[in-house]
């Protein structure tokens, strides 16, 4: 016998919502219209305790539906492992209106809570921007999904220094690539293909340039290198057909390897292999060209630049 269809979380989270709005307005008519019939024999601080919690058993099943909801529909999503973000945010926004309605219940006024609570917003704000500003972009990362843990991505971050450029003219900003272990409510955790975990704040993942490579994508490389004037052009393209065995044509599309002259002094000149390759690093790429150019030279010297 198949099993009932369950309900949609955000119809059941409706629902729940819906009861407890019930119940916590028959409290609210209970306390106000026959607390003096049915209370009358506990004192005004019995009551208030009574009514206190009342608030706490109302607060508590709110946060306790939305966060059901919220682990449902994560786990829609499949991303389930994330929705603990999302479950600290609520329960530390219901805690706040229940700590309010307390403080209420106490006989503090709300405009002296509203005002207190601005000030000392206005306070922890300034004290606590990079904090928050982290919380609400982790919040926006849990919400927008643009990648998931599992997923491979690389940041590009403008307030990381740019890396100073072996060659003129090409000026580089560091890649900060990885697997994305886990996104927290501060940090995005990033397993770097270099090794190591990397803790990227979350603001500056919002404002990083996300770079998502397919994994059947081609990516390019360029291996630049500096030969002294004594070293014929066509020797070092003599290298040529060993790079095309170790980097095969991905497709019909793809040029293969290729040489370029990309400098020329006075005392040497410089050129460049251009090498398409699935799934390898630069690091890989360039010790295999370099290897492949040197077995050329068995008696030049050739001064690399990585």
């Amino acid at each position: 016998m198949a099993a009932p269809p369950r309900a949609h979380p955000i119809r059941a989270l409706y629902v729940k919502l819906f009861l407890t709005a019930l119940a916590g307005a028959a409290a609210y008519v209970f306390f106000v219209v026959f607390n003096h019939r049915y209370l009358n024999h506990l004192s005004p601080n019995e009551v208030l305790l009574l009514e206190a919690g009342v608030i706490v058993l109302l607060a508590y099943a709110i946060a306790r539906s939305l966060t059901t909801a919220v682990s449902a529909v994560m786990a829609q999503r499949g991303a389930l492992g994330r929705a603990h973000v999302v479950r600290l945010f609520l329960n530390i926004i219901v805690a706040v209106i229940a700590v309010v309605g307390l403080t209420n219940l106490a006989g503090v006024s709300a405009e002296s809570i509203l005002l207190g609570s601005a000030f000392a917003g206005i306070v922890l704000g300034l004290a606590a921007q990079t904090v928050l500003g982290n919380v609400f972009a982790g919040l926006l990362l849990v919400f927008a999904d643009p990648f998931r843990p599992g997923d491979r991505v690389g940041f590009v971050y403008s307030a990381y220094p740019a890396l100073p450029p072996s060659y003129p003219h090409e000026l580089e900003y560091p890649v900060y690539s990885g697997t994305i272990e886990d996104i927290g409510l501060v940090y995005t955790v990033l397993k770097l293909d270099s090794g190591g975990i990397a803790r990227v704040p979350n603001a500056a993942v919002i404002s990083s340039l996300v770079l998502q490579p397919h994994p059947t994508s081609i990516s390019y490389h360029r291996v630049r290198m500096t030969f002294p004037q004594s070293t014929a052009i066509t020797t070092v393209e003599g290298a040529l057909p060993a790079i095309a065995a170790a980097f095969p044509r991905a497709s019909a599309f793809d040029p293969g390897p290729r040489f370029e002259v990309t400098d020329i002094s006075a005392a040497t000149w410089d050129g460049t292999f251009l090498v398409s390759s699935p799934g390898r690093t630069d690091a890989d790429v360039r010790n295999t060209v370099l290897r492949l150019v040197l077995a050329r030279l068995p008696g030049a010297s050739a001064s690399t630049k990585p």
